[in-house]
């Protein structure tokens, strides 16, 4: 599937940014005008199931290979939230980027409580709901989460539950790769932590951040990109 995309600056370079589950390229209304201003030009996508791109079939595969099919070859940096990170280890060895990184990203799915399936009520959150769940955000993110949420296909979710929840932690690091972590992490353990360093990949937490670290705390998270951006 092709998806849909959104772009910021004109840069010689190119980044290109996934969002999470739920959300579509405006989760990255900070970073992507931020990588702008360093020279880059930035991709936002939007997965299947979410924002402008068509609905169809979900798999994690399926939500990587629509990434090799949408973006361009040369990519310098590539960045993925979530399910966005999942999706972006799925097809890094395909588009090849220079350097990646993964912020909080929902590789371990077999040894979480957190079901992907329980996102579909979330659906009809509202304000209240999703501001005091979150309460680092800035009003405009509350309003944009919303505005996603209208869009967004719960199937998604359903295609990541059940026999589907399982780890998908990748084997080793394909190309220079930064795992950001929120503090604490409900999908980076410790003991995964640890076992991510062993497999090539910089680890750095983002202290006191929730799992969307962009939205949670933006400086800190332009600031763990400290030589990788």
């Amino acid at each position: 599937m092709r998806l849909h995309t959104y772009e910021w600056g004109t840069g010689d370079r190119t980044a290109v940014l996934v969002h999470g589950i739920m959300s579509d390229h405006r989760t990255w209304r900070r970073v992507g005008p931020a990588l702008a201003a360093r020279g880059y030009r930035v991709i936002g996508v939007d997965l299947r199931g979410h924002g402008r791109s068509g609905r169809g079939e979900y798999g994690a595969h399926l939500f990587a290979d629509d990434l090799v099919e949408t973006l361009p070859s040369g990519i310098e940096l590539a960045l993925g939230h979530s399910l966005g990170a999942l999706a972006l280890s799925l097809a890094v060895e395909r588009l090849a980027p220079a350097r990646v990184v993964y912020s909080d990203p929902a590789w371990a799915l077999g040894d979480t409580e957190l079901d992907a399936a329980h996102l579909v009520a979330f659906r009809s959150a509202s304000r209240t709901d999703v501001a005091s769940l979150n309460p680092r955000w800035e009003a405009v993110d509350v309003d944009l989460e919303l505005a996603t949420l209208h869009l967004w296909d719960p199937g998604t979710a359903l295609s990541l539950s059940g026999a589907e929840a399982v780890n998908r932690i990748p084997e080793r690091a394909v190309v220079p790769s930064l795992v950001q972590i929120a503090d604490p992490s409900h999908f980076v353990s410790e003991p995964l932590r640890q076992e991510l360093e062993v497999r090539g990949f910089e680890v750095r937490t983002v202290a006191g951040a929730g799992h969307s670290i962009h939205r949670d705390d933006f400086d800190g998270f332009m600031k763990s990109l400290e030589g990788w951006s």
